[in-house]
């Protein structure tokens, strides 16, 4: 029996289609087939009921891949186990972030850290929003999540970064100050980004600072809500790094009273991490983290 036996029908049963679990696993579908082909010959039973709407585990199937997922657990710790006896020359660190901070933020820390560390393999993965991150800690399928503050118990987490939150107005707003008010926001149609991810903190506060602000659009991605007010549909407030980069014809504006989303680097609480996890943290630690506005201009 193979590793790959046993991913591919954890993924098959996961996603239900052998196509999905071709993509996951970046394989060829008949790959997928024959992997699960061979696999059901040499345990002597089908595992799937097949139909033309994908595959469904049987109930063999469902007690088999509980124990598949098992296997698979315990050969991620035998590696982690190696990786400790291995220390700083080799080993592997994970991180999940969201778009933003992977892009401006953490590019100067891997730098630095592999300066010190060649040996040791960064995996770095982008996630949509910061519940999504923090799923992957959840999930054990990274060491480090970058997310927002505050967070829940299940995590140890501190403060590297304050993202300001800034007002982005249409080519043809004419404001001469640098600061405007909220009339001055409330006289163009919002282009908002919803409660949750970012908008979280952005949401409660502007629920007592300005609640009439009129909301014309709620749009999920930062960049488009960019575009939308570089083509003078309204105008928006965006955190500094999410809205970059900022096309030069908008026009960009503190807000009357400073509002930040706090970025921090989170962990499982408790949890068990090999030295170069350990590593990494500390240089997360030292890192002397310039503003938003001056990462923006060394990218």
């Amino acid at each position: 029996m193979k590793i790959s036996q046993i991913q591919a029908l954890i993924a098959v049963a996961e996603h239900g289609k052998f196509s999905e679990a071709a993509l996951e696993l970046n394989l060829s579908q008949p790959a997928i087939s024959h992997a699960i082909a061979t696999l059901e010959e040499e345990l002597g039973v089908p595992l799937f009921v097949r139909g033309r709407h994908g595959a469904v585990l049987n109930p063999a199937g469902e007690r088999i891949v509980c124990h598949a997922r098992q296997i698979l657990d315990r050969i991620e710790m035998m590696y982690k186990e190696a990786n400790l006896h291995k220390g700083l020359h080799g080993g592997q660190v994970r991180i999940a972030s969201f778009r933003s901070v992977a892009t401006y933020v953490l590019p100067f820390v891997i730098a630095k850290f592999q300066q010190q560390f060649p040996e040791v393999s960064i995996s770095l993965i982008e996630r949509f929003s910061y519940q999504d991150v923090e799923q992957c800690l959840h999930d054990g399928k990274v060491d480090i999540g970058i997310t927002y503050l505050p967070t829940n118990d299940n995590f140890e987490a501190w403060e590297i970064l304050k993202d300001e939150y800034i007002a982005l107005l249409p080519p043809n707003a004419n404001i001469k100050a640098s600061q405007i008010s909220w009339e001055d926001i409330a006289a163009y149609p919002c282009v908002w980004l919803p409660a949750i991810p970012c908008g979280r903190n952005l949401h409660e506060s502007l629920k007592i600072l300005a609640p009439n602000l009129p909301v014309a659009y709620d749009i999920q991605e930062e960049s488009t809500i960019v575009n939308m007010v570089k083509q003078g549909l309204g105008a928006t407030i965006l955190p500094r790094l999410a809205a970059e980069p900022i096309p030069k014809e908008i026009k960009v504006y503190s807000l009357p009273v400073p509002l930040y989303r706090v970025i921090g680097v989170a962990t499982l609480a408790e949890a068990f991490h090999i030295p170069p996890v350990f590593a990494f943290l500390e240089i997360l630690k030292q890192f002397k983290f310039p503003s938003a506005i001056e990462l923006v201009s060394l990218v």
